[in-house]
């Protein structure tokens, strides 16, 4: 059965969560571009900047299983609409900052405020993405991300340069609060409440979703039974190993290429954007293959693959950064590395909503508090072990060896069975 509708209203669901993990990342990723006049304005080490960078991911892992609960609870058109006006809020307050202390609070806030935004976007494509079109959709949602962010690394430079660190901030806070706005006027929960909807596509959504697992339905969710879930434990662990590689493109790729190659600010912007548009490739690429996959009969080949690709293209492109003595020589080995790191998230997303159902939001929610531990690891992994060993290196291998075992991972989970079954 395929529907008719030219431009499907579930369309224009995903084009506004596109649009917020853009912004998400435009948000995220300035404090990385800001990070040598934030350093000389606050007087900031190295390790004061990594702890600054840690505060948000610390922030952001905490509250990821409560918010997705949130996201379950009242709906991802109140949540989403809440946390992003929160969060907008401490982005501009980034930019009032006066000291080490006052900033590592506002960007552990921020962080705070980021973490329901795609634990709420899982729980919107529960409701209105057909099972088939599930990777694809995820895919085109962090390719959003993954161009927000490679977009903010030369804009916000110029920003900064022109308007200063502290007006940048507040001009993406403002932008943030319009996109709460819009969302919550036009957003409804559930494609039966839209009145926007066709008939005809109504009940193609509703044919074509995931049918509720009958225990969901009675099983109240807490941390306790999440955390009894094989599925989950082995679905935290391959994501701490992706946010491990990934974070790094956005937290100390642009000081790292800088002061490696000794790069202008502008030019270090546009170096380091490129890994970050070959990982909207590495969602497109994973999101197609995913769905192709399962309209072959082979749903649980579908998560498996993408992702072990995936993982496998990471530690290849990690490894082969370190032989590199150029700027584009360890751009390219870093952009195949990002773009495998990203290959993993449709497929990992994507599963989430298939064993969670219901309670997509707090399962996504839980394996993305894993995915940022790891990330407020690498904050300060870079450079403590830089500093301990006077060398990048260490670090590269490190992470290599988390996507290798994560591939392990990959191929005990099972996607077919809701977390409360195993």
């Amino acid at each position: 059965m395929k529907t008719q509708v030219n431009f499907a209203k579930r369309y224009f669901m995903v084009m506004g969560t596109f649009l917020l993990a853009l912004l998400l990342y435009v948000d995220r990723v300035c404090i990385s571009v800001a990070k040598e006049p934030i350093s000389d304005a606050l007087d900031l080490s190295d390790k004061q900047m990594g702890w600054v960078l840690a505060a948000f991911s610390l922030g952001y892992a905490l509250f990821q299983t409560p918010a997705g609960m949130l996201s379950d609870a009242l709906g991802p058109r109140k949540v989403l609409s809440a946390i992003v006006t929160i969060w907008s809020g401490f982005t501009a307050l980034t930019g009032a900052a006066w000291n080490f202390v006052s900033l590592l609070v506002v960007r552990f806030l921020f962080g705070a405020g980021e973490a329901g935004a795609f634990p709420g976007m899982s729980r919107a494509i529960y409701s209105w993405i057909p099972l088939q079109e599930r990777g694809i959709v995820t895919g085109i949602n962090f390719s959003g991300s993954r161009l927000g962010a490679a977009f903010a690394l030369p804009a916000v430079a110029w920003m900064i340069e022109d308007f200063g660190w502290r007006v940048s901030f507040v001009i993406l806070g403002g932008i943030g609060i319009l996109w709460a706005v819009i969302w919550f006027l036009l957003f409804r929960d559930r494609p039966e409440d839209h009145p926007g909807i066709s008939k005809k596509e109504k009940e193609y959504i509703l044919s074509t979703r995931q049918p509720q697992n009958s225990k969901a339905e009675i099983e109240k969710i807490s941390v306790g039974n999440l955390l009894r879930s094989k599925n989950i434990w082995l679905a935290m662990g391959q994501y701490f190993c992706s946010n491990f590689t990934f974070f790094f493109a956005l937290t100390w790729l642009f000081p790292h290429i800088k002061s490696e190659y000794g790069l202008h600010t502008l030019e270090a912007g546009f170096y380091t954007a490129v890994p970050l548009i070959f990982g909207a490739f590495g969602n497109w690429t994973s999101g197609a293959l995913s769905d192709r996959i399962y309209k072959k009969g082979n749903w649980d080949k579908s998560r498996m693959l993408p992702a072990s690709i995936g993982f496998l293209l990471a530690a290849l492109g990690l490894i082969g950064s370190i032989y590199m003595d150029s700027a584009v020589g360890a751009i390219v080995f870093l952009s195949i590395a990002i773009f495998g790191a990203d290959m993993t998230l449709p497929p990992s997303w994507a599963f989430c909503v298939d064993i969670g159902e219901e309670h997509s939001g707090a399962v996504s929610g839980t394996m993305n508090m894993a995915g940022n531990i790891g990330a407020f690891l690498t904050a300060l992994a870079f450079p403590y072990l830089q500093a301990w060993t006077e060398s990048t290196t260490p670090f590269f291998v490190v992470g290599a060896i988390l996507n290798s075992i994560a591939i392990v991972f990959w191929y005990q989970m099972k996607p077919q069975k809701h977390y409360s079954t195993y």
